[in-house]
């Protein structure tokens, strides 16, 4: 297949830039395009619109309301809802064939509790549940009844959230919100940011690895895992950096019987079912930042890390064979694990929508609409995302989230 031709921008000059055309920048885009109309002045600049490297195609595509804080519940409640609305609030731009089905598999999230563990678990639940969240806490008899395949003797409990929790088709939701902002006259294009011009406290030129220039009214930084190499080219830092997260499919000798929901060891490894297959990962032993190329796979992840965890837990997950593996990148806020989204106070036309640490897809539905509450209306209309704000960067304090994967 013939490699398209580069398309340059079509103006010299747009009212919004987003640097980042992945799931942020696009559920930026489209939120948007829905607020301003086909007038629109807004460009996405991509820097790999094969999308083969992104966070977002790499990620394990999950949501789910089991958090600490209650924005990040609340964030995710509206993430289902655009994720159940998704094909309807896409028809309008499928006339010539059918919207996406993102394909929701609603099977959960069972998070292992230790014994110490079991009145911080049973606070977050009742948490969960105070904000309409299905989440309930199993003590470890009723936890093997509900799940027999389960090794339960150095547990306290799990917590399970039965509704409204699962995984879904990333890349299907990428693409439709990408198809929807440029429906609806969002312009994309191909390209690298190579520079930014600041004058006078604001970002007034964007230049392209092609040798353009664009001038910018306003520029929002989704830029993913790369969020602080836009950030640089400011005079500005926050502390996100990418961390490389390994997947692997394997198939094993022993069905799991029943709706098995997606499974968080204690160890950090999780499982969960993929068809006839079985989906893991776990926070890696080494898990400091990554250049921004490497996506190396580590075998040895899985040979003594993963798989020793899961036998443990699931004790029929004797004998596995991986079938395929990946590594994807997270954007991970070093500083508390949650993102960092508003303006910056002195660079005043300088927007962050960055730092998700591995929550960027269910979260970028609410954070898209958000941004463009910002842009356009000045101030956050529905849910308040203030605790993201960039001011608690500089003055180390952090807004953290405890329950990270």
């Amino acid at each position: 297949m013939p490699i398209p031709a580069y398309k340059p921008p079509k103006r010299s000059s747009y009212d919004i830039v987003i640097v980042g055309g992945a799931v942020i920048g696009s559920s930026t885009a489209y939120w948007l395009s829905q607020r301003l109309g086909p007038g629109a002045s807004v460009l996405v600049i991509e820097r790999d619109s094969s999308y083969e490297f992104s966070s977002t195609a790499l990620s394990t595509s999950a949501i789910r309301q089991q958090y600490s804080n209650p924005i990040n519940v609340k964030i995710s409640q509206f993430g289902i809802e655009f994720i159940r609305s998704f094909v309807e609030r896409m028809t309008a731009f499928y006339t010539d064939e059918a919207p996406p089905d993102l394909g929701f598999r609603e099977h959960g999230y069972l998070y292992c509790v230790s014994p110490e563990g079991v009145e911080a678990a049973r606070d977050r639940v009742e948490l969960q549940r105070s904000l309409g969240a299905h989440t309930v806490f199993l003590e470890p008899g009723p936890l093997k009844d509900r799940f027999p395949w389960l090794n339960v003797e150095d547990l306290g409990g799990g917590a399970w959230g039965a509704r409204d929790e699962g995984w879904f088709d990333s890349m299907g939701m990428l693409n439709g919100l990408r198809r929807a902002a440029r429906c609806s006259g969002v312009e994309y294009i191909d390209n690298a940011v190579t520079g930014l011009d600041v004058e006078e406290s604001r970002v007034t030129t964007v230049h392209l690895s092609t040798g353009e220039a664009v001038r910018c009214g306003t520029l929002v930084n989704a830029a993913g895992p790369r969020a602080q190499q836009i950030c640089a080219m400011a005079g500005l830092s926050i502390p996100v950096a990418p961390h490389k997260r390994y997947s692997f499919v394997f198939a094993s000798e022993t069905p799991i019987p029943g709706r098995m929901p997606n499974v968080i060891d204690l160890t950090g490894t999780f499982v969960r079912p993929e068809g006839e297959l079985f989906l893991t990962g776990n926070t890696p032993l080494d898990n400091g930042p990554a250049d921004y190329d490497d996506f190396a796979i580590c075998h040895e992840e899985f040979e003594d890390c993963i798989w020793p965890a899961l036998w443990h837990r699931i004790p029929d997950f004797e004998a596995l064979k991986v079938k395929q593996c990946w590594t994807g990148h997270y954007e991970y806020n070093m500083l508390d694990h949650n993102g960092i989204v508003g303006f910056h106070p002195e660079i005043a036309n300088f927007m962050f929508a960055n730092g998700f640490s591995g929550h960027g897809l269910q979260q970028a539905p609410a954070v898209g609409r958000a941004v463009a509450e910002l842009l356009v209306d000045g101030a956050f209309q529905t849910l308040d995302l203030t605790p993201f704000r960039y001011e608690r960067i500089p003055l180390n304090e952090p807004f953290l989230e405890e329950a990270v994967i």
